[in-house]
């Protein structure tokens, strides 16, 4: 009787995530050196074209390209790991720089932002730039996935010898599970989004010692997003 062949699995391959991290960031550097390429030839173009409109057109061509480049480095930034350079840093301290990033990065958004911040003289030890980074991703993502929001409350304050970062986001509709919030890294994607941030906000959170964790308030209509860090020990 002859041996019945094997099929193959019709199952798509897993592949791990560092797998897909090395290969993005190989594809993001072959697609940048091309882009430089032909920034070059854009350039060399520029310098030939005499007709004022056709080096208006080159012009805005390379600014398409500078584009292209810079949102390879936000995607490849997402992937990026996460090694803090820890510094003290008084909490009331970096709430209050945090505000002013915000200010700079969310304009008119920002002043929807109600505070309320009890930190006293708690102190922190974190790298401030990686968690203003994991902060922005939290509340920009408010702002985006709900345009007509009025406002967002923000609460920070301290529990259990940890800083706490509240976002209390109102909600009519909410259908998402939070029970792996920041752990499914392109499960939500659109144009110029992948569905990297939450897990890239996450990853810095944990790199610092703290979590990042979300609930959804059903009674109240809220999605309350829990960003903790570990307070500094007295010997830092």
């Amino acid at each position: 009787m002859a041996r019945s062949k094997e099929q193959p699995s019709s199952e798509p391959p897993g592949v791990s995530w560092p797998d897909i991290i090395k290969f993005v960031r190989q594809l993001s550097h072959d697609i940048r050196n091309n882009l430089n390429a032909v920034e070059l030839q854009s350039a060399y173009l520029a310098e030939l074209a005499q007709d004022a409109e056709i080096k208006g057109e080159i012009q805005r061509l390379r600014g398409m390209i500078s584009e292209i480049g810079t949102s390879l480095q936000r995607l490849t930034a997402g992937l990026s790991m996460t090694t803090p350079n820890l510094i003290p840093y008084p909490a009331a301290d970096f709430v209050e720089d945090m505000k002013q990033k915000l200010a700079k990065e969310l304009g008119e958004n920002a002043g929807k932002i109600s505070w309320d911040a009890q930190l006293k003289d708690a102190q922190l030890e974190i790298d401030p730039q990686l968690v203003q980074q994991a902060l922005l991703e939290l509340f920009t993502n408010a702002f985006q996935h709900e345009r007509n929001v009025k406002a967002i409350a923000a609460k920070a304050y301290i529990d259990n010898k940890q800083f706490v970062l509240e976002l209390h986001e109102p909600k009519a509709k909410f259908e998402l599970s939070t029970q792996n919030w920041g752990h499914e890294p392109l499960r939500n994607t659109s144009q110029g989004h992948y569905g990297l941030g939450l897990n890239r906000a996450r990853a810095i959170a944990e790199a610092h010692g703290g979590e990042l964790s979300a609930n959804y308030d059903r009674k109240i209509s809220t999605l309350v997003t829990r960003l903790t860090l570990p307070l500094a020990t007295k010997e830092s």
